[in-house]
């Protein structure tokens, strides 16, 4: 991502870069070198908006660090959503870069204004939520996520 990118959103430095990968333990395995040891967690599934519509997904997930930068492994299980989307065009690696920011609906509508739309997203509850942003031409995702919890 540019340094005109993050300075035109006012984005904080990221924390987390995210790899859809097509089965977890082979991930884990792969990465661990150089992310490991990885804590796991199936979160079971869970409705979000894709693309104007009602969605329930299933995703496994790992999570190791590179310093201060989480890496999160994402296997898509079943559903709808933006790591399904990215199996079927062939890809398997980096797909996003995630910025924690303050306020998700004004982030997302200051970001809307520059081009980039919001395509997946949930609040999990208040001070707890996510938007995934893509914008045309563009393959790497930026998910902006709201957490007042920690």
């Amino acid at each position: 991502m540019s340094q005109d990118i993050q300075r035109e959103l006012d984005l904080p430095p990221m924390d987390q870069v995210g790899f859809v990968v097509r089965d977890l333990e082979a991930g884990m395995a792969l990465y661990e070198p150089m992310f490991g040891p990885f804590s796991t967690m199936d979160p079971g599934p869970m409705t979000y908006d894709y693309r104007g519509s009602q969605e329930e997904c299933d995703m496994r997930l790992a999570f190791g660090k590179s310093g201060d930068v989480e890496i999160e492994l994402i296997q898509w299980l079943r559903g709808g959503c933006p790591h399904k989307e990215f199996l079927d065009a062939g890809r398997e690696g980096m797909h996003h870069l995630r910025f924690r920011i303050d306020d998700l609906a004004a982030k997302v509508a200051e970001a809307e204004k520059v081009g980039w739309r919001a395509f997946w997203s949930k609040r999990y509850g208040e001070g707890l939520a996510v938007a995934y942003m893509e914008r045309e031409g563009d393959p790497l995702f930026l998910e902006l996520f709201e957490n007042h919890h920690g």
